[in-house]
């Protein structure tokens, strides 16, 4: 069978062909819930039954007011620590285990599986080849009693990205330029699939990356067609689930709704301003702009891959405005331990905080103060997003954001480096 690879993996679910505008109900393999949104899945789902259906297959993770910062969470995070027990979850993560989309794509995502999360960046695990997507809290509840959602099949545009980025530029620039060139409704509930040498060359971190911030087009979902490097990815982090890797047939050769070719050769860092994500200019015509925050981190850059590369920034240098590190799981953290990454963030001046969703979303960890000028390697930069109406927040790679909070305001880091 034919198809794109949104239209493949729904139609091995469905056992039949499917096209994008069909409705379908599709078996899911995963959900995922957090702490922002699961209390209100969990009220909903006590008016739909008592018993959740596939307990195994529910991952509930208390991320982003980790730890509590006031009474009205705390409550919030006992309803969660109650239904989990009530229901048998097992796949609970409490604070300090990580960011929600990071922990799925560590122990529970494989290609070609269907996965849901009440968030809309769960679409971060198309890198892994999956079709995943952020859904609303009734509809979560919907999915804990039957294991099941509807969908329309999307229809897909096709990205092909060539060329080499050069030092100091990385996959977060690529998709920033991307959605400033799409505009952020540019891929409304469009599948986008990432295509060309550009892609094949990077690593899954690096592809979480761009997957991640597919949502921010207006995407329904983002999904890189899986290779070898994603069992690899797979065989270090878990389960040793080789047996059932789907990368060897899971290849796209459907029919597109528009395809977009980007070559990446010559582009250089990225910032995305205040208050939109595609509102994005390279370095070179904002730089020297004073900042009083940085933010290395979240479900988009607190991976390995981008503490090592903030890393190479910071090594024998001190910050000249705060910076906030958040390692995007308990793994990443301790191999950035022995890898003496945390040791130089400390000496630099950084501030390492537990690994989870941070300053991010703006409950804690970081509010910045008014009219603060804030960077961040986020995915947001909405008015507000961070928790002051009144900040404005530039979104950047964590070179970027390292270099810039070296300097005290946005610094190109191919400079430092």
């Amino acid at each position: 069978m034919k198809g794109t690879l949104v239209e493949k993996i729904f139609g091995k679910k469905t056992g039949k062909n499917v096209s994008a505008g069909d409705l379908i109900v599709s078996d899911i393999d995963f959900i995922m819930g957090q702490d922002g949104t699961t209390p209100l899945a969990i009220s909903a789902f006590k008016k739909m039954g008592d018993k959740v259906k596939c307990p195994d297959r529910i991952a509930l993770v208390i991320d982003h007011s980790a730890p509590s910062p006031n009474e009205g969470v705390s409550k919030l995070h006992k309803m969660m620590y109650d239904f989990g027990r009530e229901q048998g979850i097992e796949n609970f993560y409490d604070i300090g285990d990580g960011v929600c989309h990071q922990v799925m794509a560590e122990n529970h995502v494989s290609p070609g599986d269907v996965v849901v999360g009440s968030d809309s960046h769960t679409c971060t695990y198309g890198a892994l080849g999956a079709f995943s997507t952020g859904i609303g809290s009734t509809d979560a509840a919907a999915v804990y009693k039957t294991q099941k959602l509807w969908f329309r099949v999307p229809e897909t545009y096709k990205f092909n990205i060539s060329g080499d980025l050069q030092k100091g530029v990385y996959s977060k620039d690529m998709i920033l330029h991307i959605i400033k060139e799409m505009t952020s409704d540019g891929a409304t509930y469009k599948s986008c699939e990432f295509h060309g040498d550009a892609i094949k060359k990077m690593s899954v971190d690096a592809r979480m990356t761009i997957t991640n911030m597919a949502v921010e087009m207006g995407a329904k979902n983002g999904v890189i067609e899986p290779d070898p490097a994603i069992a690899t990815y797979i065989n270090k982090h878990r389960r040793g689930k080789t047996s059932d890797m789907n990368f060897r047939h899971l290849k796209s050769d459907g029919e597109y709704e528009e395809e977009f070719v980007f070559e990446i050769n010559e582009l250089e860092p990225q910032i995305a301003c205040p208050h939109t994500v595609d509102n994005v200019c390279g370095v070179s015509e904002i730089q020297g702009h004073e900042i009083d925050q940085a933010f290395i981190g979240t479900c988009t850059n607190g991976r390995l891959e981008d503490l090592k590369i903030a890393a190479e920034i910071l090594r024998g240098n001190k910050v000249k405005s705060r910076l906030i590190i958040a390692p995007a799981s308990r793994r990443i953290f301790m191999e950035a331990i022995n890898e003496g990454i945390i040791q130089i963030f400390m000496k630099s001046g950084a501030c390492v905080v537990n690994p989870g969703c941070a300053c991010c979303v703006g409950t804690h960890q970081g509010v910045p103060s008014d009219n603060e000028i804030i960077i961040s390697s986020a995915n947001r930069n909405f008015k507000g997003r961070m928790g002051n109406s009144s900040a404005e927040i530039y979104l950047a790679s964590p070179a970027t954001v390292a270099a810039s909070a070296v300097e005290g305001k946005i610094t190109d880091p191919r400079d430092i480096l």
